[in-house]
């Protein structure tokens, strides 16, 4: 009786397929360089803008110019706050978990 179980469980399992293997991690750049990254490009972003702001105070930038690199500026700087946000968001979650 068991070896008729074991040969109807070896024939059953013959077309049953192993999971694949482990997907290869990508070559692309680790988080923390990628939100150095973003950071990075927010700060100059910020700095443009200033720069450009007080050219215009000046009077020596197009009202146009101001407006464009300030919107910039405004949009980098709710993109930093944004993933500030998640951050915490997700710190407080895990600071919740019961251990």
């Amino acid at each position: 009786m068991i070896d008729s179980v074991s040969a109807i469980g070896a024939q059953s399992l013959s077309g049953v397929r192993s999971p694949p293997a482990a997907a290869e991690p990508t070559q692309g750049p680790s988080f923390d360089q990628a939100l150095a990254q973003v950071v990075g490009s927010a700060i100059d972003t910020l700095k443009t803008g200033e720069a450009v702001a007080i050219q215009g105070v000046e009077g020596s930038a197009a009202p146009m110019k101001v407006v464009e690199s300030v919107m910039a500026a405004q949009r980098s700087l709710q993109t930093v706050l944004a993933i500030r946000d998640k951050a915490v968001s997700a710190y407080q979650e895990i600071a919740r978990m019961a251990i």
